[in-house]
């Protein structure tokens, strides 16, 4: 007896079952890692759609437009980098500038698994403001604005600890850090290599600890 070979269907890829809340997390990651790579402007929902398997009734289901999506995967990387920035500068068990740079080397090995296709989410929109929606101009301020706190934070603690001057603007630092650490990020990208993210972290602990 011959036993017939499956037919392999060709075309659209299968609808995959999911919960609604699986669903809704899926496209959320997946538009994390394409806009991420990709940037906002050039990326299609049909690419996110096509690349999780989720037809685009169901996207509609949860956003009403490419604009309402782009600001969920922009609150939900928020989300995760405040958790990763929480977990490096919230360390007690490390000094200070310590915990700065093991954040540091947590990104530089991020972006060399990733082999330097992707950056930071918030610096890639920022790059795209002048055609992004208006809306997102705001909610990219409160992301970098809630980013500065948090360094501030760490830093008035190595103030505490000697490991910076009293007088420290500890905020004004946090400020510079984030926009250096941006265009860092920008160069190391373009040179496919982590040594813009040491030149500029190095310069930065140089000159608070002067």
């Amino acid at each position: 007896m011959t036993i017939s070979k499956p037919q392999v269907r060709r075309g659209r890829p299968p609808k995959v079952a999911r919960e609604h809340t699986e669903t809704l997390d899926v496209l959320l990651r997946c538009g994390m890692e394409v806009l991420t790579e990709q940037g906002f402007a050039a990326t299609g929902i049909d690419t996110v759609l096509k690349r999780v398997s989720v037809p685009k009734g169901s996207f509609y289901h949860y956003f009403d437009s490419k604009e309402a999506f782009g600001q969920a995967v922009l609150r939900r990387y928020a989300d995760y980098f405040a958790r990763k920035l929480d977990r490096w500068l919230l360390n007690e068990a490390e000094l200070p500038l310590q915990r700065l740079r093991n954040f540091v080397e947590d990104a530089k090995s991020g972006m060399t698994k990733h082999q330097f296709r992707r950056g930071c989410l918030v610096g890639n929109l920022g790059q795209e403001v002048v055609v992004l929606p208006e809306s997102f101009r705001n909610e990219l301020e409160g992301v970098l604005l809630d980013w500065q706190a948090r360094l501030t934070a760490c830093l008035q603690d190595a103030v505490k600890q000697g490991q910076i001057g009293v007088e420290s603007d500890c905020d004004a630092l946090s400020a510079f850090f984030w926009i250096g650490w941006e265009g860092a990020v920008l160069r190391a990208r373009l040179v496919q290599n982590v040594r813009p993210l040491d030149v500029f972290t190095d310069g930065f602990i140089a000159g608070v600890t002067r």
